[in-house]
C-alpha cells in the first residue's frame, strides 16, 4: 500500500505556532512519527508540506493512480478550499482527513470544512497520533 500525506498551510511552523495548542514538536518530528509508524504497519508513504493551495492542488492530481490513499491535513484551506476539494474528487482516491487539534472546538469559521466533504474520515484533536489512525483507517480500504 502506497499513502501519500498532504500537510497543508502553516503545518512546517510546528513548535513554533501556538505551541499551547499545537504542542512543542516541529514538522520534522512529525514527519520521523508518521515514517516510523507506517515502516511498522508495512505501508510505503510519502510526506510533503506547502503553503501554497495551488501547489496543494497540484500534489493531489499528481498523485491519481499512484497511490491507494491520501492523508491530508490542509492546515487553513480545509476551512476554505474548494479547489482542494475538487481535486480530491477529481482523482478520487480514499482520503482521510487529520486535523492536530479540536477544530469544533475552535473558532466558528473553522467549523466550515470543504474537505470533509469528500474525505471518508476526519480525524480531529489526537494530534500526532491522528495519522496513525489515519493510516489504520485506509489499510481497511
Amino acid at each position: 500500500m502506497k499513502i501519500l500525506v498532504i500537510n497543508g498551510a502553516n503545518l512546517n511552523m510546528l513548535g513554533i505556532r501556538e505551541p499551547e495548542l499545537y504542542g512543542e514538536k516541529d514538522y520534522k518530528s512529525l514527519v520521523r512519527y508518521i515514517k516510523a509508524y507506517a515502516k511498522e504497519k508495512q505501508v510505503k508513504v510519502k510526506c510533503v508540506q506547502s503553503n501554497y493551495e495551488g501547489k496543494i492542488v497540484e500534489i493531489i492530481q499528481k498523485a491519481y493512480k499512484k497511490y491507494d490513499g491520501i492523508i491530508i491535513n490542509a492546515g487553513a484551506y480545509s476551512h476554505t478550499s474548494v479547489a482542494i476539494l475538487d481535486a480530491l474528487k477529481a482523482v478520487n482516491i480514499p482520503t482521510v482527513e487529520v486535523h492536530l487539534t479540536d477544530v469544533n472546538k475552535r473558532e466558528d469559521f473553522r467549523k466550515v470544512d470543504f474537505v470533509g466533504l469528500y474525505a471518508f474520515k476526519t480525524i480531529s484533536g489526537k494530534g500526532f497520533s491522528g495519522y496513525s489512525l489515519a493510516i489504520d483507517e485506509l489499510k481497511k480500504c
